[in-house]
Formats: structure tokens, sequence, C-alpha cells
């Protein structure tokens, strides 16, 4: 996913989620606030970035350990794409009906403005993080 993000701000100059406003939205939970208007004109929280790039490693540590957990040894020992996409797919949900709306974003990404720019990168940043998966597991699996 984290390649992805790289080639699409390289050859496209198209920027990725900013995990410091990840780490802001997550840094105001202790304080019963799990909601905002905009992320963006919340109060800063002292570590944010590092906390937002903690959440999404571990988020991702999460998705990988439901792969493994559902498909079990088998596939760890010889990995196909098809569960790793709907594992990376699949976990667009999270975003998409969480993080989005508490970010003030929406639904979906329904209140950016253009919602369909915004779906389409987020499935693709997903789908590449199956792909990433994948690459991972044929590569552990040796």
């Amino acid at each position: 996913m984290d390649i992805w993000s790289f080639v699409q701000k390289r050859l496209f100059g198209v920027s990725s989620l900013d995990y410091r406003l990840v780490g802001r939205w997550i840094g105001h939970f202790p304080k019963g606030r799990f909601s905002h208007e905009s992320i963006g004109k919340a109060e800063p929280v002292p570590g944010e970035a590092p906390l937002g790039w903690v959440a999404h490693y571990a988020i991702g540590v999460v998705f990988a350990a439901c792969l493994a957990a559902i498909w079990g040894t088998g596939w760890l020992r010889h990995p196909t794409l098809g569960p790793a996409l709907v594992v990376g797919i699949g976990s667009i949900v999270a975003p998409f009906y969480i993080m989005q709306p508490g970010m003030g974003v929406g639904i979906a990404g329904s209140r950016t403005p253009r919602p369909w720019t915004s779906r389409f990168r987020s499935f693709a940043a997903h789908a590449s993080f199956g792909v990433g998966l994948y690459l991972s597991a044929l590569i552990v699996s040796g």
C-alpha cells in the first residue's frame, strides 16, 4: 500500500492520506471524541504523526492476521492471490464506514469534493494492500 502511494505521488502527483490526521483522530479517543466535523480543523494532539503511522501498520498487521486465520496454514505455505485480494479489498470497509465518517468526510468519502475519485483511490490502495499481502506471503513461504 505504501509502495503504491509512493508510485502515485511520483508518477501522477497524487497525494496519499496524511497519517498525521489519522493520529489526530485517534488521539482524541481518550477524550471521548470519536467524530469531527473536519479532522483538519480539530485541535492537534501531541505525537499525532507517529500515532497515525503506528496505527496504519498495526491495522495492516491485524488484517494480515485475519487472512492467515481464515485461510489457515495451507494458504501460508502455498499462497494464492484471491484470498489476499478478498482481505485487502475487504479492508476498505473500515475506512469507508468508520474512519472517514469519524474524520468528517462522510461515509465512503461522500463529503469530499470528488467522492468517486476518493473512492477509487481508496479501492486502488486497498487492492494494492491485497497484492502486498500475497507477495509477502510468497516471499515468506519461500
